[in-house]
């Protein structure tokens, strides 16, 4: 099997869009023709019927365990479940789990998702930096060993992202110096493509963040949220990107609530209906994102 790194960047120019789905459950948003509200089963057929509608269209899916935990084990179930057909379904799984611990425990949580047969299966995950490198190597590790990658949090994409992340470090933000100390694990997992299966989250809303982190980091994949109901523009997600011979590449842009719970979609009296509604949605994302393509100015 070929790395992460190299399968995300063969997938995003495949189908010409590095656009990513997140899977964020909101119970009051989900349509009603597929079943009770707040019911897991209702859950299982809205998601199943969204990876059904965006593979062949879009590279990846972001589940986010944390929206699924209030299930309880479940909705941890659930989420495997999901990931699972989503791989059957030909799309890569990029699990939103923020883990981070020390030792051992990181151990664990490698294990939990990074594992060849972890029971949580994904191809990459979210993790946290703020214990120190040595609470990433074990992810890094598990990631090289079973062609995986990780998403480390470097500038997340919330307002008070700059209440720590914008600490000054002997004359640089920390969000820079964490990303500097990164270059490490960049070359360690680093693909044919001339793409590392590490990731670095830099949201959509910190676009000249994004190519400042272009310059520290030029082989890592960038994962940019906050494009869509965050209130970031296509034009600023793709800055930390790079041109490829199928438009911008080098990471995803993830969208959720604006691509799941369009209005028309979310009105649907009908299956039929939603599907017709939910791909118009799908499409002008991914218009969106290419139109942006071609006269972005970020990291080229």
């Amino acid at each position: 099997m070929t790395t992460f790194g190299d399968r995300l960047t063969e997938q995003t120019r495949l189908r010409a869009t590095p656009l990513c789905v997140g899977f964020d459950p909101f119970p009051d948003l989900i349509p009603a023709i597929f079943g009770p509200k707040g019911e897991l089963e209702t859950l299982e057929r809205f998601f199943s019927a969204v990876i059904e509608e965006v593979s062949g269209h879009v590279p990846i899916v972001k589940p986010q365990i944390g929206l699924f935990e209030p299930w309880g084990a479940d909705g941890v179930a659930l989420t495997a479940k999901l990931a699972r057909f989503a791989h059957d379904q030909g799309l890569l799984v990029l699990m939103d789990a923020k883990r981070g611990d020390i030792g051992s425990t990181a151990e664990g949580y490698a294990r939990a998702f990074l594992d060849a047969q972890a029971p949580t299966p994904c191809d990459c995950l979210t993790v946290n930096p703020y214990l120190g490198l040595d609470s990433l190597q074990p992810f890094a590790d598990a990631a090289k060993a079973n062609n995986k990658g990780i998403a480390v949090l470097v500038r997340t994409s919330n307002p008070g992202a700059k209440d720590f992340q914008d600490i000054d470090c002997s004359g640089a933000p920390l969000w820079v110096r964490v990303g500097e100390q990164l270059i490490s694990l960049q070359d360690e997992l680093m693909g044919q493509s001339g793409f590392s299966s590490l990731m670095v989250v830099c949201g959509a809303t910190w676009p000249s963040e994004a190519v400042r982190l272009r310059t520290i980091l030029p082989g890592t994949l960038f994962l940019v949220p906050g494009y869509g109901a965050q209130g970031g523009a296509a034009k600023d997600a793709l800055a930390g990107l790079v041109p490829g011979p199928n438009g911008h590449e080098g990471g995803v842009v993830s969208s959720s609530r604006a691509i799941l719970y369009n209005k028309a979609a979310a009105e649907a009296q009908s299956l039929p209906v939603w599907r017709k509604a939910f791909q118009e949605t799908l499409e002008a994302s991914i218009l969106e994102l290419q139109a942006a393509s071609k006269d972005v100015v970020g990291a080229n």
